[in-house]
């Protein structure tokens, strides 16, 4: 079941307050918006993101996987070969993600999109 958190005990927040909530952590986003372009391996999204540990990876995938915007695929055979997925909910973040990019492509400078 996804996890709806708020800042306040007892309150469920504004809809962009519950979306943050499934959206936040360091990357999150970048997860998403690399799986825009197709199903990807564990190693493959570490290529795409060398910037990310195998440890908070780890995490963030569980995370989005919890909450239903990615969908993990295991192969039974030897060895283990995993995949990652955007699942239909998370396809439906694709037009904020593309916002997102085309946003920092115009107001981002080269310098500052290398430093963030």
């Amino acid at each position: 079941m996804p996890r709806v958190s708020s800042k306040i005990p007892g309150v469920q927040g504004c809809a962009v307050e519950r979306t943050l909530s499934l959206i936040e952590g360091k990357w999150k986003i970048v997860v998403l918006y690399k799986l825009l372009r197709g199903t990807l391996r564990f190693n493959e999204l570490r290529r795409l993101m060398p910037l990310v540990t195998q440890r908070m990876l780890t995490h963030q995938l569980r995370e989005l996987e919890a909450d239903g915007l990615i969908i993990r695929t295991v192969y039974a055979q030897v060895p283990p070969r995993v995949e990652y997925s955007l699942s239909a909910r998370g396809r439906s973040l694709e037009p904020v993600l593309m916002a997102m990019k085309e946003w920092g492509d115009t107001n981002l400078s080269s310098q500052e999109a290398q430093a963030a």
